[in-house]
């Protein structure tokens, strides 16, 4: 029992990386720089620990010194560049996004899900469309997104029911919060290929999306086009977005 506790027992060091990665996961995407005692608080962490955390990754690189405040690194977004599946599908998409600029006049977005939440990998932004809540890197509830609902449309059952047996939060006040009725979106999204944000992740702000699959018929990520509510028909864009997400699927061995 002795020896089963004591291989149980964290280390120094992996106590030191759960530490170092909770300070990491403090940033949020629109943050310039955070204190040490933002950081505490967000990461949980005493702030004499927090502090001696950070200078740690900013010796390391990983964290960047802006007077009294740290920011993420450089050399985090190197490796970020590394991870594969989002560097395929990135590069593999943006030929795809392009066009869909141009011909919708539109904001396009790439996403990828991760446990409840998209992360958005790619933005190509459109001159005179709205102020977005979503940025590189950074991520938003899956359930109150096209690329969200387009992607666990698509995902497998248990993945699904995850997100629907979660709290789900309200972003906007058009915010779909009832799991019954995000079910029965998402049914109808596996019937059709498109999900629409209707004002659900912002006031103003419509979107269609599309699921890009892979070879096994699940969603690799997600493209979806994005405009003011007042400017954009979604009827009008939503056929374009389906056509590049089922293209781009095909480029990737993915099935429509």
């Amino acid at each position: 029992m002795g020896a089963s506790a004591h291989e149980s027992a964290p280390s120094g060091d992996d106590s030191f990386l759960r530490r170092a990665v909770a300070v990491l996961a403090a940033f949020r995407a629109d943050d310039d720089g955070l204190g040490a005692a933002e950081l505490a608080r967000r990461s949980g962490l005493p702030k004499s620990t927090a502090h001696r955390i950070a200078l740690d990754l900013v010796e390391a690189g990983l964290l960047e010194r802006r007077g009294t405040r740290v920011r993420l690194g450089l050399k985090l977004f190197e490796i970020g560049q590394r991870v594969p599946r989002q560097r395929v599908l990135r590069d593999a998409a943006v030929p795809y996004m392009s066009d869909l600029r141009e011909a919708t006049r539109q904001t396009v977005h790439l996403a990828v899900l991760e446990g409840g939440e998209v992360v958005y990998v790619e933005i190509l932004g459109s001159p005179g469309g709205p102020r977005l809540p979503s940025q590189v890197g950074g991520r938003l509830p899956a359930h109150v997104t096209g690329v969200g609902k387009a992607i666990l449309a698509f995902s497998p059952p248990d993945v699904a029911r995850g997100v629907l047996e979660s709290e789900l939060v309200k972003t906007s006040e058009r915010s779909v919060t009832a799991p019954g009725l995000l079910a029965k979106e998402l049914e109808r999204i596996r019937r059709e290929g498109v999900a629409y944000d209707r004002e659900e992740s912002g006031k103003g702000i419509v979107c269609a999306a599309s699921p890009v699959l892979g070879p096994d018929g699940l969603a690799l990520g997600a493209l979806s086009v994005s405009g003011w509510s007042t400017k954009m028909r979604l009827a009008v864009v939503a056929p374009a977005v389906h056509t590049a997400a089922l293209t781009l699927s095909r480029t990737l061995g993915g099935e429509p």
